[in-house]
């Protein structure tokens, strides 16, 4: 499974690229708003860090001809830009033009399973199922991911993958792991979440304290 990072802080981005888990990024208007910074300037400076990966930068306009404009002016920043629409009639259009320009793209903002198929049938490179917030609803987000995972694996002609967002929480990317999904969007938070366990921190301090007993040093 393949990991991005959701976020618009470029300080937490630069401290997780030595770990070699970051994979892409995901942005939306929400995170670049949080950031208090230019969009355009954010955009260019995360495509700079990983100019090898995939960075998602979304449109702000609601008609396919304005995502159009914006997109294009979007992937000019730099040829790893995804650009992302959201899941409306309007980016569907958007979509498939961009699929047709061959410009990668994220459908996001997908709650069911028929969204994503369209979205694949659009052309999409990504599509972008929110659990979080469907689990927010009282509805269970990783039964769609089962879903739309078991849909996709039908039909070899369609190759958008499956990029799991809104994650809350460690065991939103394990289920999602389990399934099969090819990417998680993971909050720089959870990211160290899934690092920490209290039996790994036991058992460094017990190794600690017997180094120190010996006396030695390396």
């Amino acid at each position: 499974m393949k990991f991005f990072i959701d976020t618009a802080e470029v300080d937490e981005i630069k401290k997780l690229l030595d770990s070699g888990l970051i994979d892409g990024v995901t942005t939306n208007p929400s995170l670049i708003m949080k950031s208090g910074r230019d969009f355009i300037e954010v955009i260019k400076e995360i495509s700079a860090l990983l100019p090898k990966n995939p960075i998602s930068a979304e449109v702000t306009a609601n008609d396919s001809k304005g995502m159009i404009a914006q997109g294009s002016r979007l992937a000019d920043i730099s040829s790893n830009i995804v650009i992302k629409l959201p899941l409306t009639m309007d980016g569907l259009e958007a979509c498939h033009y961009f699929y047709n320009q061959k410009i990668q793209t994220n459908v996001t903002l997908c709650f069911s399973s028929s969204q994503a198929l369209l979205a694949a049938k659009a052309g999409a490179t990504y599509v972008s199922p929110f659990v979080g917030r469907l689990d927010d609803i009282g509805i269970d987000g990783m039964e769609i991911i089962q879903s739309i995972v078991q849909i996709f694996a039908n039909y070899a002609s369609l190759t958008t993958e499956v990029l799991v967002a809104s994650i809350r929480n460690p065991m939103h990317v394990i289920t999602a792991a389990e399934m099969g999904a090819d990417v998680s969007t993971i909050p720089p938070s959870v990211i160290h979440q899934l690092v920490k366990h209290p039996l790994t921190d036991k058992g460094l301090a017990a190794f600690d304290q017997d180094w120190a007993k010996t006396g030695q040093t390396l």
